[in-house]
């Protein structure tokens, strides 16, 4: 029997390399019949393709692979970070630029959270950042309805259960107390579903507003909220080890310097500009 490793990449990598979706994606998109190998229909995603292979998604070719990109945004509170929202409410891909690439954003924040969403059009970035294994750290702003002290804060710096799951320690800090509220600065390494909230108030405390500040390297500075920014594509390769890749694929390009209008005259979204160092920020845009 031949062990020969199959020439080629994985067809859900590639298809998330187009930007079409996630890895997970795109193996949805395959297993519902929708992806298409060399003109016959496929409902696998154990399937390597090369640049010989000619593929379709829903009858159309699938496009060249773009240069990975990223961007920082800075989502205002009261947006929902998904596709589409069954409630009707509006989402962070209403509120980008008109003519932003397709974009997939790293993560969520909840409906009532705001500041740094990490956005990209690349399915493999997005995979590499959101697995457990990275451990990167996600740092926030938090403000607390009370007089939280440090006492009551230290089961959440050892990690506590709630609900019947576990929320790994915290990084808190006390910051100072404002009137009837307080500000403290928590950094995580998870980030599960209102994970930040959810653990206050098993120690009785509220939150009232929650800013995400960073996200490992990548900071919020001075982006104001619905503003972008795209990431040097230096910076992504210094942080996210692009290099290897793009030698194997073959794809390292230039991303392009452009300047997104807003998508209405109201927006508050300013015209992107590439970051210039690992505190810069985004631009994005999912189709």
């Amino acid at each position: 029997m031949s062990t020969d490793t199959p020439k080629g990449d994985r067809i859900a990598k590639v298809l998330a390399r187009a930007g079409l979706a996630s890895r997970r994606g795109a193996e949805a998109m395959i297993a519902a019949g929708r992806v298409s190998v060399n003109g016959k229909r496929i409902d696998s995603a154990a399937l390597n393709v090369t640049d010989a292979d000619r593929i379709t998604v829903d009858g159309k070719a699938l496009a060249p692979p773009e240069p990975e990109r990223m961007w920082l945004y800075h989502k205002p509170a009261g947006l929902v970070t998904t596709d589409a929202d069954e409630k009707g409410r509006r989402t962070i891909y209403d509120a980008l630029p008109e003519d932003m690439p397709r974009v997939m954003s790293v993560g969520r924040l909840d409906i009532n959270s705001e500041g740094l969403l990490l956005l990209t059009n690349d399915g493999g970035i997005k995979r590499k950042l959101e697995l457990p294994s990275t451990g990167w750290m996600r740092r926030y702003r938090v403000r607390i309805n009370g007089r939280p002290t440090d006492p009551q804060l230290d089961p959440l710096r050892k990690g506590v259960t709630v609900e019947g799951e576990r929320f790994q320690p915290m990084q808190i800090t006390l910051d100072r107390q404002q009137g009837a509220n307080a500000w403290l600065t928590v950094g995580l390494r998870e980030g599960k579903n209102r994970e930040i909230r959810r653990a206050m108030e098993s120690i009785g405390l509220v939150v009232n507003r929650l800013i995400r500040i960073s996200y490992g390297p990548f900071q919020l500075g001075e982006l104001k909220a619905g503003d972008v920014e795209e990431v040097r594509r230096r910076i992504l390769r210094d942080q996210l080890g692009l290099e290897a890749e793009e030698q194997h694929t073959g794809t390292a390009k230039k991303a392009p310097r452009v300047s997104r209008p807003p998508r209405k005259p109201s927006s508050r979204t300013s015209s992107a500009k590439p970051a210039t160092s690992p505190k810069g920020r985004p631009n994005g845009r999912k189709r």
